[in-house]
């Protein structure tokens, strides 16, 4: 290998992947919207404002779950840096200065930049809302810090329990798996507060007008079951399916229920159709109730309310159409269709905690954090859209999250050949990587436009 390449044409970086992914980005300019938008009054001296950003974002990309590893993951990294445009990295101190620095308008210019990112890259923008229902999930997350830092309130954080610390509210396209919104709050916010400025916020990103909306579904958990909430989104033209947020009249309304279905796959919970009518939704609603037994006996109650015809309910579960006719089939979908909700953003989150690092990163001004949380957004759907260019000559990737992405897919090592104009001509990753075969075939497909050549060497 030595002899194959002259060294000085020749880089080594601990992720050549990464830099392979970087070469990609840096050719489609998807940063370009941040350059040009965001406008942070900082004195440039070495690194202008944007290239400490887009350290930042690298360094998140390359596994830090905190910022003083950008010294150690990216500026110690030059075929990491060349490969995302960068003659060099700044200091870590430098880009926590440049975070400190921003405003709530550099926030707002930020969120606009990355809508625009969105926009040209997602599937959810590219959603064909005739053939099937557009799935959004709502939730909430704790974020833990210090006391004394902007924004931090004692509240609840799941199973924390009781702390101090600030609230993350996210919305997620579900068939793609695209962070739509990232919002931060204060840490004594939940999402019966939180709910509407969300889907807000996912209307201006996803563009949603009248008709979208009719063909959007928005799937919470009880959190987000108000009667106000529910009615707020039917009022606006969406679907809705999730709990409902009163659980003291949950068991009075199982009472009525006449016949409870059960899983064999789940023995222990039972599902069944309410059949009063509540008058309180400003449109017809569908109330299921749910059952389960508890450790010390006798049963645990909770209300599904859903908008959803059972056909919707079906083709969203891909189950076989003749289902509808299935009175069970159909009751048991509503309760799974809920269910599927933990595969989707609560999922996310977690894979966005383990490989991103989302609560690592803490920031003493609330701004600063929000800056943070947006481009940890924006690095977990270029995970996500990077797994989509590669799956062509990976399909195995598919099955893989924010972690192994990171560190199974984008941490392998290897060397970067550049001519001497030091534009990239040739990546070779290290033949002692596990599935390296088969990544190489896929970052040569991913790289064949910019003609640079992938290949496997012992290193």
């Amino acid at each position: 290998m030595i002899n194959s390449l002259k060294k000085e044409n020749c880089h080594y970086s601990p992720r050549v992947t990464l830099a392979a992914l970087g070469l990609k980005i840096n050719s489609l300019k998807l940063l370009d919207p941040i350059k040009y938008n965001v406008v942070v009054l900082q004195k440039s001296i070495r690194h202008t404002p944007f290239q400490k950003l887009a350290d930042a974002f690298i360094a998140i990309l390359a596994g830090a779950h905190g910022l003083a590893e950008i010294n150690t993951r990216v500026r110690s990294d030059k075929a990491l840096q060349h490969a995302f445009g960068r003659k060099d990295c700044a200091d870590q101190s430098v880009v926590q200065e440049t975070l400190n620095a921003c405003t709530k308008l550099n926030v707002q210019q930020m969120q606009q930049a990355l809508d625009v990112i969105f926009r040209k890259h997602s599937s959810a923008c590219r959603h064909n809302y005739k053939e099937r229902l557009q799935l959004l999930d709502v939730d909430m997350t704790g974020m833990p810090c210090g006391p004394n830092q902007e924004g931090s309130r004692k509240g609840y954080f799941g199973e924390n329990n009781i702390r101090w610390g600030r609230q993350l509210g996210r919305v997620i396209a579900a068939h793609y798996e695209e962070i739509v919104v990232d919002q931060l709050f204060t840490g004594d916010v939940q999402l019966t507060t939180a709910l509407q400025p969300l889907v807000l916020a996912a209307e201006q990103t996803l563009e949603l007008d009248e008709a979208k909306r009719r063909r959007t579904v928005i799937r919470v958990d009880a959190g987000g079951g108000s009667l106000d909430d529910v009615n707020w989104c039917l009022e606006r033209g969406y679907h809705f399916h999730g709990k409902t947020y009163s659980s003291h009249r949950a068991e009075p309304l199982a009472a009525t229920v006449e016949q409870w279905y059960t899983n064999i796959q789940q023995p222990e919970r039972q599902v069944g159709w309410i059949t009063i009518d509540d008058p309180s939704y400003v449109r017809p609603v569908q109330r299921l109730a749910l059952r389960w037994r508890k450790k010390k006996g006798g049963w645990k109650h909770a209300i599904l309310l859903s908008t959803l015809a059972p056909k919707d309910v079906i083709a969203l579960m891909d189950l076989p159409v003749d289902r509808v006719r299935n009175p069970r089939a159909v009751a048991l979908a509503y309760a799974k269709l809920y269910d599927k909700r933990g595969g989707a953003v609560e999922v996310e989150i977690k894979e966005g905690k383990q490989g991103l690092g989302i609560v690592r990163r803490s920031k003493k001004k609330f701004t600063a954090q929000q800056m943070l949380v947006l481009l940890g957004a924006l690095a977990h759907n270029v995970l996500v859209w990077s797994r989509r260019w590669l799956m062509s000559a990976a399909p195995w990737l598919a099955s893989y999250g924010a972690l192994r992405l990171v560190r199974d897919v984008l941490g392998i090592s290897g060397l970067v050949e550049v001519d001497q104009n030091g534009a990239t001509t040739r990546i070779v990753l290290n033949k002692g990587a596990p599935q390296v075969s088969y990544l190489a075939k896929a970052f040569r497909s991913l790289l064949r436009p910019q003609q640079i050549a992938v290949g496997v060497e012992q290193i």
